[in-house]
């Protein structure tokens, strides 16, 4: 691997790292900067998400003790994670880069517009949370929602896990619970997605290894900063950086 590869990478996953821990949406650094690299579309997309995986099973285990209570309860949710998620990956492998470089201007911008929303959408939904305690009875139509989620996890992921709180929170979940769920199918998610792009071999290691040094860096670092940095302004960063990227492989997938 070239050596300017490997500084973008490492540049890339260390500001992905810092980001998640600081404000989340590390993928709008890391999955571009794998492209640059001349990576595949398809393989650019597993390779960021396995690289994503660990943090997702660490997310998911310090969120246990939020969830030992709920039991069977779990079961179909956690099916509809795997179900989706490995659909989600499949239909990834299936339509193939040419497919999938004409959606990924607007997953881009999906994903931007939840994340720069979602401020506004956690407080939507504080608002219109139900007060019971209980634990809210699956339906049909929000163990369907959960598995649209995870095809779309299972597919590209980005604004994921804001899809999920917001589901989660409107079926009546309080926050805490909904975020600990949250992590859970997550993880789900990103094992069966991963696992798939692993055994079709669309995973680039040299690049996955780079990423994941600078991103556990980046994600120490992060965790160090977090309390001395305004929220507001690596937001601000998050949003622009998404905003040009997705402005970029618009102009670049229909223009260019």
């Amino acid at each position: 691997m070239p050596l300017p590869d490997i500084l973008l990478l490492l540049c890339a996953g260390f500001a992905a790292g810092g980001m998640n821990a600081l404000a989340g949406g590390g993928t709008f650094f890391s999955f571009p900067a794998l492209l640059a690299t001349g990576l595949p579309p398809v393989t650019a997309n597993a390779t960021n998400a396995v690289a994503l995986w660990p943090a997702s099973l660490a997310a998911a285990w310090a969120a246990r003790s939020s969830l030992r209570a709920l039991g069977r309860y779990l079961v179909p949710l956690l099916l509809a994670g795997l179900a989706g998620g490995l659909l989600g990956g499949l239909l990834l492998l299936a339509g193939g880069d040419a497919v999938f470089s004409l959606l990924i201007p607007w997953l881009l911008l999906l994903a931007t517009a939840l994340f720069a929303s979602s401020p506004w959408l956690s407080r939507w939904l504080a608002a219109r949370r139900p007060t019971q305690a209980e634990v809210p009875a699956h339906s049909a139509g929000s163990l369907g929602a959960h598995g649209l989620v995870a095809i779309y996890g299972g597919y590209f992921g980005a604004g994921m896990g804001i899809l999920q709180l917001a589901a989660f929170s409107i079926e009546g979940h309080a926050l805490v619970r909904a975020n600990a769920l949250k992590n859970l199918i997550s993880a789900v998610i990103y094992s069966v997605a991963s696992l798939t792009f692993i055994a079709a071999g669309r995973v680039s290691w040299a690049e996955l290894v780079v990423v994941l040094a600078g991103a556990t860096a980046g994600g120490y670092a992060g965790g160090a900063l977090s309390q001395r940095l305004p929220t507001r302004w690596l937001r601000a960063l998050v949003i622009l950086v998404g905003s040009g990227m997705t402005l970029y492989y618009f102009a670049r997938t229909y223009l260019g």
